[in-house]
């Protein structure tokens, strides 16, 4: 008798433990912090082909991400927000941005080389970009790859911007691994 008592226990005590460890599910998969959402789909839109980026802002509260600037037209502004709505840890997109025509920076004609170099060296001038393990990889007709692995997303991003904001740049794309998502 004492040994069934014993095992009614046990199953008992198993089936709590199953049950709470079942509700701590939750809260082991908390949410995603809303800067890494920010960053990743700062970086997502940056490298997307047709969305430009000139004047969208991005920013995230529990969750939901906000656009907000100007795009050029309706499938740029529909566009950023399919590609924001991808990201890890995304609840929901608000869009906000606004359709003003024009919108473009002026296209810089430079040869792929000297884009590349300019990079390079930007790169370079950027102490968190210079150490982060990422280079570029190729440039074609403006298009700047960026590869290698980083331990940090910040510096991934900032990777991005530096690369996006040299003269020549039409668009960057990436094959960037991030180790970790802080």
């Amino acid at each position: 008798m004492e040994t069934r008592k014993m095992k009614h226990c046990c199953i008992v005590v198993a089936a709590l433990l199953i049950g709470v460890w079942l509700s701590a599910i939750p809260v082991l998969a908390a949410d995603t912090p809303d800067a890494w959402i920010t960053m990743k789909t700062k970086n997502a839109l940056m490298t997307a082909d047709d969305v430009s980026t000139s004047d969208l802002n991005v920013d995230t509260v529990n969750g939901v991400v906000t656009l907000h600037g100007k795009v050029p037209n309706e499938g740029e502004k529909t566009k950023a927000e399919r590609v924001a709505a991808k990201i890890d840890g995304a609840k929901s997109v608000k869009n906000l941005l606004q359709i003003v025509p024009n919108a473009r920076r002026e296209v810089v004609e430079r040869a792929d080389g000297e884009v590349k170099n300019a990079v390079e060296a930007a790169f370079k001038a950027n102490r968190r970009v210079a150490d982060s393990g990422i280079k570029v990889a190729s440039v074609n007709k403006g298009v700047v790859l960026l590869s290698g692995k980083t331990n940090s997303l910040e510096a991934h991003l900032e990777a991005v911007q530096v690369a996006n904001a040299v003269k020549g740049v039409r668009r960057v794309a990436t094959e960037v691994e991030v180790a970790s998502n802080t």
